[in-house]
This record gives structure tokens, C-alpha cells and sequence, in this order.
């Protein structure tokens, strides 16, 4: 019989959560550092290189990778032979691990949760409680696998019942185009097969906190049909010409994790669940002896990545750019953006169209007019942070409310990650506003273009507020120009084009 106290679980919970807060896994960064070697597309090369770059920053900075530090979600294997000293329930451990985490003073993690989510949707606070899949299993330890899951990969998750005789693989082909750009790759698929609905999507968040082992898995070959579909799927996905950040490339996915169950004979439940460009992950075992720790990777096994936006770039004052200068922009093009915006998200742009509807108009201080907005939920400052990270949230979540705000406001642009939906296009075009990308997974390095920070509006909604911030040389790429062309359309069909004439000219 071994003895767990409850106070071990609940401090190696926090310490690991904290720990991937600021690491990527190793394997993670060295599949990123080898798609960058070998892309050709200048836009996703780039992206990737920020994506670098931020995790090396966040590694030396112990801050977070993205502003999104995820809902917590824990799979825990409990010893049939194990006895618990204390008085609190598995679950109220683990979410007292979560609290203590989120709320450390020296590296303050964004709390995302919300309760009641049909009705007032109100923060937690404090991240709890996690999402905790526990199972009783024969030994005397406790096996804990979790991960931190932003809610932009998180909400791209699928799930269809296929027939028996259906294909798996042209369902994830006519499937993953339509999720768009919104989880950020280049990262993982974690598909689930098998078993029931819920299963299958069990199985495919459970495959997500594996390491990544596709090249190792290629160069032996496969041993079975999971290992067949997993090398199948990599190529043919890959093949989309999607890459990062949707932008167009070589890499869409970096490894295919596919677990499975058995299933009904007249079923086929198979779920797909990516992992984004943060996908953080730990694993640690109690056997009785005290809490486990979390070992630091060395910072030699990050990719010293150089990263210039280049001479080509250009300059914009945010204070005084018009819309006679923002129609030269191109698709495509690198600005960097010195001077005020404002920002906000789902729940401010809500808030925003009643009160322009009401006629109450917007609250002093905060005005549109030939301005431009960011989506982001920053975290919290620590020590001498003029902000946390605040990397962009997906862009296609404010398409519904973009023509009323464009309507009412005079708003200019818009900064956001991942492509726009048909309806924020139309409305973007109509304006002849524009809709720039700040890269997704580089939140610690976008912090640190902006140089003063304060609440103006709706400080009640915590991480949602409308922020006033003062950037300098903040990096982004125009997305979406004042015509309606959009990257996220014209890069994949070219790198899709480019990807098969290359496989035609191969053979």
C-alpha cells in the first residue's frame, strides 16, 4: 500500500502547469525548427520563426507562450493499491493545483473559465475547475498526464459517425480545410476512433499528450493500420498546402496521433482534435515519496532563430495613418505598427453593438473613429511588465458583429489571428477597411511591442476589457486588404497547386 498525501498531488499539479505555462516540450520545438529548415513559403517561414523565437523567450523569461493559457484538462491513472492521506476529493486536488498555479504572483496565468456557459458566462477566476478524466487501474501509483488547452485549438474539435465502410482518411481531408486557421498550426492531430461518441473524443484529447514521434515511426515503418493511417494522414494533410498559420506551406501538422477502441459493428465514431502552436503537455508519477518535480529543458535544445522583419517592411503610424494610405496595402505585406489602438473581444464587441444600438453610444474615452482594434485577452503584468502576453485571439469569432462595428464606428482595421469568414470579408470590403494578422503562438514576443497599457472600458469583463495600448514596431501581416483579398484564400490554393506539381514531378 503506498501512501499519496494530498498535498503532493496538489503541488506537482501547480508546478507542472506552471512549467508548461513558459515550456514548449522539446520534441514540440524540434519538429517547429525542422519544418522552418525546410519551408519554402516565405510568409509561413516567417511565422514559424516568431513562433521560435517567442518559445525561446518565454523559456528564458518563464512567462507564458501564448496569452491563452488554456482550460486544464487531466487524465490521472489511480493504483487500486494506493491510500490517500488527507480529506480532500481527487478532483478538489487537482483544482487546487489548478488555482494555486494560475494564480502564482510570479508568473500570473490568464483565467478563462467561465461558469454558467449558457447564461451570464461568468470568470472563475481563478481557472477552475479543470476538465479530469480519472481512471482506477491495478499498482500503487498515481500516473497524471495533463495539458493546458487553448480554447482556439479546443474549439476546432470534430466528431462524425461515419458508416463502417466509410474512409477515415477522406473525411479528415474534406474536414480539416474547413476548420480553418483558428488553432494555430503548425501543430498536432489527435484523432479518436472507435468506442462511442464521447469516446472517440476522449481518445483523441488522451492521443494529444503524446510525444511527437512520426519521423522515428517513417523510418521504421509502420507495424499496423493505426501506424499505416498516422503516415498516410501526415502526407496527405501536409499536401493541403494549408501551413502555418494558414498563410500557405509545406507543414500543416507536424505529427498524426491516432488512438482506438473498439465499436459497435454497425458504428464508426471518429473524432479529430488539434493542438496548436502551444501546445504544452507534462507527465509525472507519484509513488509515495514526496511531490514530483518538472526539469527544466537546456536552453541549448532551442533553435537560436534569427528573426528580421526586413527592409521591406513598412512603417505605420497608427496616429495619424488614412484610408487613402491604408488601401495601398497590399495582401501579403509586412507593416509594422507604431502608436495607439484599442482593444477587444467577443464579449466587448457584444456590449459595443447594444450600446450603439440603445443610442447610448460607446463610454467616454473610447472612440473608432479611423482606429483600430485588437483581439486579444492579455495576461496580466507581473514585476515591471508594461502588459503580459498578449498574442491575438481568432479573428472569424468578431465576424458577426464586424458590419454593425464597421457601420457605426468608422473603425479602419482590425488585428487578429487566422483567416475571416465570407461575412467579415463582405463587410471588410464594403468599408474599405482592413484586417491585419498578428501571428498566434507568439504572445510573449508581440508583449513586448507595446509600450503602455491601461483599461478604458468594461474593466467588470477582467481579460475581455477594452485596453488603450501604445505599440512600437508591433509585427503583423495585412490579411484581408480593402479590395476583400484574403492570404488565408490565396496562399493555400497556391502551396496546394505547388505541393502536387512537385509530387507530379517527382514521379
Amino acid at each position: 500500500m503506498t501512501i499519496i498525501r494530498q498535498e503532493d498531488l496538489i503541488h506537482s499539479v501547480a508546478d507542472a502547469l506552471q512549467f508548461i505555462s513558459y515550456y514548449h516540450p522539446v520534441d514540440f520545438i524540434q519538429a517547429v525548427h525542422r519544418a522552418w529548415q525546410k519551408e519554402e513559403s516565405t510568409a509561413a517561414k516567417d511565422a514559424m520563426a516568431q513562433i521560435l523565437l517567442n518559445s525561446r523567450m518565454c523559456a528564458e523569461g518563464k512567462r507564458p507562450i501564448c496569452q491563452d493559457t488554456g482550460i486544464v484538462c487531466v487524465f490521472v491513472d489511480v493504483g487500486m493499491n494506493v491510500q490517500w492521506q488527507g480529506s480532500m476529493s481527487l478532483d478538489d486536488m487537482i483544482n487546487e493545483g489548478v488555482r494555486q498555479a494560475y494564480m502564482h504572483p510570479d508568473n500570473v496565468l490568464r483565467a478563462s473559465i467561465v461558469s454558467d456557459p449558457a447564461g451570464a458566462r461568468k470568470n472563475t477566476k481563478d481557472n477552475t475547475p479543470a476538465v479530469i478524466h480519472t481512471r482506477l487501474v491495478p499498482g500503487n501509483t498515481v500516473d497524471v498526464r495533463l495539458a493546458a488547452k487553448g480554447g482556439g485549438s479546443e474549439n476546432k474539435s470534430k466528431l462524425v459517425m461515419l458508416n463502417p465502410s466509410d474512409s477515415i482518411v477522406d473525411w479528415v481531408l474534406k474536414t480539416l480545410p474547413t476548420m480553418g486557421a483558428g488553432w494555430c498550426p503548425p501543430g498536432m492531430l489527435g484523432i479518436g476512433i472507435g468506442g462511442t461518441a464521447e469516446k472517440a473524443m476522449v481518445l483523441a484529447k488522451e492521443s494529444l499528450m503524446d510525444s511527437i514521434d512520426i519521423d522515428e515511426l517513417r523510418a521504421r515503418g509502420p507495424n499496423n493500420r493505426v501506424e499505416e493511417l498516422r503516415l498516410e494522414l501526415m502526407d496527405k494533410v501536409n499536401a493541403l498546402g494549408i501551413g502555418a498559420q494558414g498563410l500557405g506551406g509545406l507543414t500543416t501538422v507536424l505529427d498524426v496521433k491516432i488512438k482506438d477502441y473498439p465499436t459497435h459493428a454497425a458504428s464508426l465514431p471518429v473524432a479529430m482534435i488539434p493542438n496548436c502552436a502551444a501546445t504544452r503537455h507534462a507527465h509525472f508519477v507519484l509513488d509515495g515519496s514526496g511531490p514530483a518535480e518538472q526539469h527544466a529543458p537546456s536552453i541549448d535544445d532551442y533553435p537560436n532563430i534569427k528573426w528580421d522583419v526586413g527592409p521591406s517592411a513598412r512603417r505605420v503610424n497608427l496616429d495619424t495613418v488614412t484610408q487613402e494610405e491604408i488601401a495601398t496595402w497590399r495582401p501579403g505585406e509586412t507593416l509594422l505598427l507604431s502608436g495607439k489602438m484599442l482593444t477587444g473581444r467577443d464579449a466587448a464587441h457584444k456590449r459595443m453593438i447594444e450600446l450603439y444600438k440603445s443610442g447610448q453610444g460607446l463610454p467616454e474615452g473610447v472612440d473608432l473613429k479611423g482606429k483600430f482594434i485588437y483581439y486579444v485577452g492579455p495576461v496580466d503584468p507581473v514585476r515591471d511588465e508594461v502588459v503580459g502576453p498578449a498574442g491575438p485571439t481568432t479573428a472569424t469569432r468578431m465576424d458577426k458583429f464586424t458590419e454593425d462595428l464597421l457601420a457605426y464606428s468608422g473603425l479602419v482595421g482590425m488585428i487578429g489571428k487566422a483567416e475571416r469568414g465570407p461575412t467579415g470579408i463582405e463587410a471588410i470590403k464594403k468599408h474599405k477597411a482592413v484586417y491585419l494578422m498578428a501571428v498566434g503562438g507568439a504572445a510573449y514576443l508581440v508583449s513586448k511591442a507595446i509600450k503602455k497599457a491601461r483599461i478604458v472600458a468594461f474593466a467588470d469583463l477582467g481579460m475581455e476589457a477594452i485596453h488603450e495600448f501604445e505599440v512600437q514596431d508591433m509585427p503583423v501581416s495585412v490579411a484581408v486588404d480593402v479590395n476583400g483579398t484574403s492570404v488565408h484564400q490565396t496562399g493555400p490554393q497556391e502551396w496546394k497547386q505547388r505541393i502536387e506539381a512537385q509530387r507530379l514531378t517527382v514521379k
